[in-house]
């Protein structure tokens, strides 16, 4: 509000308006302070069949339905924040932070029916560890149904290892488009 009320102050013919009276003309009319978030549409020619797929299989049977996904790298560290403190002696945060533990890496499994998450930490991102945690997703349902996994178009995800145990625990993988949010 104080951005916009001082950008009409310095137009031309200035406008002078307090905030408060600025931030209800907006709300009156529909206008919301947001933030502005990417996206980006798939290019991927195969786009509409992985989509249609991908919802089928969520809906279809989701007790059977898993999303696999990796995150990292994680780490801890202290962030800035507000607090009370003697005057003119706040905490202070080093600028610079030492991780004694390493980073970590999330690679996870939710299944859509249980809404559950079921995941393993580790110290490094590889194909090895995609393997183990989607083992435990077939260890999670050992009654030999076909199982689904939705997976990003990431290569890693696609390595011939893993490949052959989807073919072996009778499990379907279903890839995100390319290249899309």
């Amino acid at each position: 509000m104080r951005k916009l009320a001082g950008y009409l102050a310095g137009l031309g013919r200035p406008v002078r308006i307090g905030r408060e009276r600025l931030r209800q003309l907006l709300h009156e009319r529909g206008v919301s302070f947001q933030r502005t978030r990417t996206w980006k549409e798939s290019t991927d020619p195969d786009r509409d069949a992985k989509l249609d797929r991908i919802e089928y299989v969520t809906s279809a049977c989701p007790d059977r339905c898993f999303a696999f996904g990796q995150f990292g790298p994680l780490s801890i560290r202290p962030c800035h924040g507000v607090c009370r403190a003697p005057r003119k002696r706040p905490a202070r945060l080093r600028a610079t932070y030492h991780r004694t533990r390493g980073i970590g890496y999330f690679h996870g499994c939710y299944c859509v029916g249980d809404d559950q998450l079921r995941g393993i930490t580790r110290e490094h991102k590889g194909a090895d560890h995609r393997l183990a945690t989607l083992k435990s997703i077939r260890a999670a349902r050992p009654d030999g149904y076909r199982l689904f996994v939705i997976m990003d178009n990431l290569a890693a995800n696609k390595t011939p290892a893993i490949r052959r145990w989807a073919r072996r625990e009778n499990a379907g993988l279903c890839f995100t488009p390319a290249n899309a949010s």
